[in-house]
């Protein structure tokens, strides 16, 4: 029985992950990461993610207070801000918000205020979708491995 909870578990993370890769969320460098998890570092993907997610809040904040600045002209800030948050979604493997980085660089580039608002209403979108989706991977992951050790002792007749 115990078993059946463990593949139950095992194929809802798989599931999960097939529509994050179908949908565009996640490529191929998540699976790399993933790969690079062991028994020695058993949560390294979920603290690599952790710190992603620490240092996005903090992107984030940094280009919504320069965009809402009332004389805001420091796009040279804002591209070095996108630069950041471009290079860390793509090294975890955040597609779609590495793709969302990439237009609103571009609106920055063109010093075009009303784009990079939009850009950053659709990156915060994209970000919280990420955010959700993975802490739900995680979340299965922990019911997953939990179910894995569990031993319940032998009943004797």
């Amino acid at each position: 029985m115990l078993g059946l909870g463990v593949e139950r578990l095992r194929a809802d993370m798989n599931r999960l992950l097939a529509l994050l890769f179908h949908q565009g969320v996640l490529d191929e460098q998540f699976l790399q990461l993933q790969q690079l998890q062991d028994e020695a570092s058993p949560n390294f993907v979920s603290e690599v993610i952790n710190i992603f997610f620490n240092e996005s809040e903090k992107l984030l904040r940094n280009l919504r207070g320069l965009l809402m600045e009332k004389e805001f002209s420091d796009y040279k800030k804002m591209g070095i801000h996108l630069n950041q948050f471009m290079g860390s979604s793509s090294s975890i493997g955040a597609k779609r918000v590495r793709n969302v980085c990439v237009a609103f660089r571009a609106a920055s580039e063109q010093h075009n205020r009303a784009g990079c608002i939009r850009a950053l209403e659709v990156l915060e979108h994209e970000y919280c979708y990420l955010k959700n989706k993975l802490h739900e991977l995680f979340q299965i992951e922990q019911q997953r491995a939990l179910a894995a050790t569990v031993r319940y002792p032998m009943q004797q007749n």
